[in-house]
């Protein structure tokens, strides 16, 4: 494994004079962008890759990042997809088996800035009060005021269309599998991604063996007059031998999410790709799809041709308002074929119902987001990642049906039209990185499929009880 690149000082400024001086990571250079915040306390590698963080520079309030390394299996995109990103302290040797790159080096190969050594705490609640802001990360700037006005010249989220910078140019097939995929890749990872053992890793041990242990093994030398072992009493065996009809094995959940393997019927699910995570389509194909990817400057034809049984919009970074293609694309398909839309997606799905978005103050970014599902009066914790919200009152006149409200800002995280076959949800179902709460909302998705309508409460209710049986162990 290479070793991490040179560390260099670092200023992250703001545009409304705040500056924090740090320490560099990744990648030398300046970036502007959008500087925001996410609570995860885990899944940073998930959260580089999303798309819908095209643009931002991703605060992280957890204050260890990078320990257990990068991945090949873990990422949401072919490559990171933040303008920046900000640690209170960055591990330079990473320890986890499935690790084969460091997070500094993995920025670094891929040009992204990153700085530590920040007061996260600081900044966060600076974002929280004042809301998230247009900042520079820099390794080359020196002159504060500069920076400041650097920051001040970045382009605005605001009426920012940056789907078309994350977007498909033409249609695909997907072929990447399930849920199961990502974990093979995974295990494969367990032998072929293993770190080396540090150099000098065993040095502290070396008073308690002999001399030719100061060449370290990555193993505790056995002090002298010790065999290493633990010897078995008379009579017994030295293995506890496993229960009648137990392997001794436990068996790896069907990618974590309590569903069923993939179900005999077969839907085709057409996905328009505003900047979507790999984790959706495998969660698409466990539902029993077979998927192909629209951008989402095609025509309703193009899609229709296709005859899909449902259609699916994703999320995506930016702005919705100015996504006119995307929201002429989505009002083409409504009422012809059962639509499920997440995050960019259901804003989409909103406008393309006359309904208005709005920018929150400082957003929804982490993986501990309370969600209520109103229809079932269960709470939901949930992953969410978007800066812009859709009025209720604004689809009022519609014929929605409000399904989900987050339960710490009152804002509307999830909608059905009965008379339309429309499932949209604010929220990211799929997880990864998060809970895994609410990836029944891919199961009512496969309802909507077979019945030709929107999901009812009674519907979603089953929904969330097969969940809950699965997760439990009862099928």
């Amino acid at each position: 494994m290479p070793t991490s690149t040179q560390p260099h000082p670092c200023l992250l400024s703001l545009e409304d004079g705040t500056v924090f001086r740090g320490t560099s990571f990744g990648a030398p250079g300046s970036r502007t962008g959008e500087v925001v915040f996410n609570t995860a306390l885990t899944g940073y590698q998930e959260t580089l890759t999303d798309p819908s963080y095209c643009g931002q520079i991703v605060t992280m309030t957890y204050p260890h990042m990078g320990n257990y390394g990068v991945n090949p299996a873990d990422v949401e995109a072919v490559r990171p997809q933040v303008a920046g990103f900000v640690a209170r302290e960055v591990t330079r040797r990473p320890s986890n088996f499935r690790a084969t790159q460091s997070l500094s080096d993995y920025l670094a190969e891929h040009g992204i800035i990153g700085i530590e050594g920040v007061d996260t705490r600081a900044l966060t609640r600076r974002l929280r009060v004042e809301g998230a802001m247009r900042g520079i990360i820099t390794t080359e700037i020196r002159d504060l005021a500069e920076c400041v006005a650097r920051a001040r010249a970045a382009p605005s989220m605001n009426g920012a269309d940056l789907v078309r910078e994350v977007a498909p140019r033409e249609a695909f097939d997907w072929t990447g599998g399930g849920l199961d995929a990502v974990y093979t890749a995974s295990r494969r990872a367990d032998t072929a991604g293993k770190m080396p053992v540090p150099q000098g890793s065993g040095t502290a041990f070396q008073a308690v063996g002999d001399a030719e242990h100061s060449e370290t093994t990555g193993k505790m030398p056995v002090p002298q007059g010790m065999t290493g072992k633990m010897a078995v009493p008379q009579g017994m065996s030295g293995k506890m031998p496993a229960p009648q009809g137990i392997t001794g094995r436990m068996p790896v959940p069907h990618g974590f999410t309590g569903r069923m393997p993939v179900p005999h019927e077969s839907f085709r699910v057409a996905a328009v790709d505003c900047g979507m995570k790999r984790n959706i389509l495998r969660h698409l194909v466990d539902i029993g799809a077979t998927v192909r990817v629209f951008p989402p400057t095609a025509r309703p034809e193009e899609l229709l041709a296709f005859k899909p049984d449902g259609v699916f919009i994703s999320n995506g970074p930016g702005d919705p308002a100015p996504l006119d293609y995307a929201i002429e694309l989505t009002r083409g398909l409504l009422g012809k074929v059962p639509t499920f839309g997440i995050c960019l997606g259901h804003q989409i799905i909103a406008l393309a119902l006359g309904g208005e978005s709005f920018k929150l103050k400082f957003g929804h970014r982490g993986a501990n987001q309370p969600v209520l599902n109103t229809t079932t009066g269960r709470v939901e914790i949930t992953s969410q990642n978007h800066g812009f919200a859709i009025h209720p009152e604004s689809l009022r006149k519609s014929g929605v049906q409000v399904t989900h409200v987050n339960l710490n800002d009152k804002t509307l995280e999830g909608f059905v039209h009965p008379d339309q076959a429309v499932l949209a949800i604010q929220y990211h179902p799929e997880a990864s990185p998060g809970p895994h709460d609410a990836t029944y909302l891919f199961d009512c998705f496969a309802d909507m499929m077979r019945t030709g309508r929107a999901p009812t409460a009674e519907q979603m209710a089953e929904a969330q009880a097969r969940l809950q049986r699965r997760v439990a162990g009862g099928g």
